[in-house]
């Protein structure tokens, strides 16, 4: 199974792969949709018929549910990808009849039986008839992917220019999408369905038949309770549990595409969650690092409390957080942030604070962070604030400030509430402190802090920060 460390990779180019295509779908009028075919093979969601292996974990309905949600999201994307390129979309479903699944999906998405005495003739037959209906390019995947997204899809699609065969392995040994140029039924026979070889003997039934052919990223499916606890699979817990209360985590960026990747990572195993990217002119490939990772992407001005605010004014959550771009959320952040949040009192939230590097000192500055944050109340920007939706914009967002913003939010919070610590620690870059010296970014720390207390103005503090950066800058 593949590791956390390598979620974001697995994403990697598919952003700008997309804008690609979109480029290319209104410059070339004469590709038409019905010559690249997706077909999505599903079950109606009756209960106690459908995901039954998951019934002792979900229940009955429970477990239609997640079929019914699963088929939704499927369909979504589709259409999210039919408006990046010409793709034609049907249903091929099991389970039901064609009245029913159209009153399910409506009546504009072509819903067809599936035909055939075990899966390999199914997905033959369905896609042998759309290479025979015209289509150049047919891709079919089932729905219980979490992984699986629109820009995958599109380079499914596109393999198929160099390639006979496109296949999407899943981490069980089987696979989650299947794409053929042109009709291969051999492909689908003697597999042994239902085990963990499955993919093993398809590869080697193409290379019997002489077809050529290419594999996607490795992606979890969900078909056992087992895999609802993997890190994919807990991207089903909004579907599960679509109570449980939106994050929208909001990373102000300038020229981080160094970092963002990783930060962004550390955000997508949260449940019902969002990322979004608020980027102020970054010249170093930041905003295609945001779009690869999936994130939504919003340009802002080159301030960093206003590119916060407008990133609140986007986000549909009911919780904010608010990442800085180089540094990471602890594995379960966002089970920290509802549980902090849903505290009656509790005004803003904040986590502990640790910071990369091998420096001694780095040890103390963590622990005065740590006194600082839980006897005066007082967590930084650095510490990953976060605060409900509604509170945020009752204290009047972000001061709109050069320096200091977060701090003044967080002094405006204490005054209507509880400011709570986490119990867990995010990680941070060690870059400032190395550049400046750990006991000389100390210093100038605090002596912002008292020179804000003094009244000194906030664009000469920020001014004196700056200086200060450039006079040790390699």
């Amino acid at each position: 199974m593949a590791q956390d460390a390598n979620t974001a990779k697995r994403v990697r180019g598919r952003g700008a792969l997309l804008s690609r295509l979109l480029g290319r779908t209104v410059r070339d009028g004469r590709t038409h949709a019905a010559e690249r075919r997706l077909i999505l093979f599903t079950r109606y969601p009756e209960p106690g018929r459908t995901k039954t292996r998951l019934i002792p974990a979900l229940g009955a309905r429970g477990a239609a549910d997640l079929q019914r949600r699963m088929t939704e999201r499927a369909v979504e994307m589709a259409q999210r990808l039919s408006r990046c390129m010409p793709v034609s979309l049907e249903v091929r479903f099991s389970g039901s009849g064609p009245h029913r699944m159209q009153q399910w999906l409506g009546r504009d998405l072509p819903c067809l039986p599936q035909q055939g005495d075990d899966l390999g003739q199914r997905m033959a037959g369905a896609l042998g008839d759309a290479l025979a209906d015209g289509a150049r390019r047919a891709v079919l995947i089932g729905t219980d992917v979490p992984g699986l997204d629109a820009a995958l899809l599109a380079s499914a699609f596109e393999r198929l220019a160099d390639y006979d065969v496109v296949l999407g392995p899943a981490r069980d040994g089987g696979y989650y999408l299947v794409g053929l140029r042109r009709p291969a039924p051999g492909l689908f026979q003697g597999i042994p369905w239902g085990t963990g070889r499955v993919l093993q003997h398809t590869l080697h039934a193409a290379r019997t038949l002489g077809l050529s052919h290419t594999l996607l990223d490795e992606l979890q499916d969900v078909d056992t309770p087992e895999d609802l606890e993997s890190s994919d699979g807990r991207a089903w817990g909004a579907v599960l549990t679509p109570d449980v209360p939106a994050i929208s985590v909001i990373v102000p960026t300038l020229n981080e595409a160094e970092h963002l990747e990783a930060a962004l990572a550390s955000i997508r195993p949260g449940r019902n969650v969002e990322a979004i990217v608020v980027d102020g002119g970054s010249r170093d490939g930041t905003p295609g690092v945001a779009r690869r990772a999936g994130a939504k992407l919003l340009r802002g001005p080159r301030h960093r409390a206003r590119q916060c605010n407008l990133g609140a004014e986007a986000a549909r959550g009911a919780l904010l957080v608010f990442l800085h771009a180089d540094t990471l959320l602890p594995p379960g952040y966002d089970e920290h942030v509802r549980r902090v949040l849903g505290r009656e009192g509790t005004a803003l939230g904040a986590f502990e604070l640790a910071i990369a590097g091998e420096d001694p000192w780095l040890r103390v500055v963590e622990r005065g962070v740590r006194w600082r944050s839980r006897r005066w109340r007082t967590p930084y920007g650095d510490q990953a604030l976060f605060v409900r939706a509604e509170v945020f914009r009752a204290l009047g967002g972000f001061p709109e400030l050069p320096l200091m913003d977060d701090y003044e939010l967080v002094r405006r919070a204490r005054r209507t509430g509880r400011v709570v610590t986490a119990p867990a620690r995010v990680l941070t870059s060690g870059r400032r402190w190395k550049r400046l010296g750990v006991p000389r970014a100390t210093l100038i720390n605090y002596g912002i802090v008292l020179a804000h207390h003094l009244g000194v103005p906030a664009e000469r503090l920020a001014r004196w920060y700056r200086s200060a950066g450039k006079a040790v800058a390699p």
